[in-house]
């Protein structure tokens, strides 16, 4: 396989929060954030090693503050070590308030292991 570096793979996402995204106390639920984590790891992981991934750990995430109903969150994704068969990718998540244009990190970088599954039968 050829090697790559990380800024060929990184990625990035973003999705706006919307009331159905919203615990009840006008927050976004921290499932709603994992699952972008997930989701941006994953497009990291196979872009970088070409091959179908899946995470199989998640080491830590932190919300540092609440996200509201009504923020752009962006996801930033970028492969940290790559081995043979498995890698790690950090997520660093940024909460945008869209009138005001402040923009706040609002998690520590979840670090994660997606791992090459092409070898199992399907």
């Amino acid at each position: 396989m050829k090697s790559r570096h990380p800024k060929e793979s990184e990625t990035v996402m973003s999705e706006l929060m919307m009331p159905n995204h919203a615990n009840i106390m006008g927050n976004v639920f921290g499932g709603v954030i994992l699952s972008l984590v997930d989701r941006i790891a994953a497009v990291c992981a196979i872009r970088h090693s070409k091959k179908q991934c899946v995470t199989v750990s998640v080491d830590k995430v932190d919300f540092k503050e609440p996200i509201h109903v009504g923020e752009l969150i962006t996801g930033f994704a970028r492969v940290n070590y790559a081995g043979k068969t498995s890698m790690e990718v950090g997520v660093k998540i940024i909460a945008e308030h869209l009138i005001t244009g402040e923009k706040r990190h609002t998690n520590w970088p979840a670090q994660r292991r997606p791992a090459d599954r092409s070898r199992d039968s399907r």
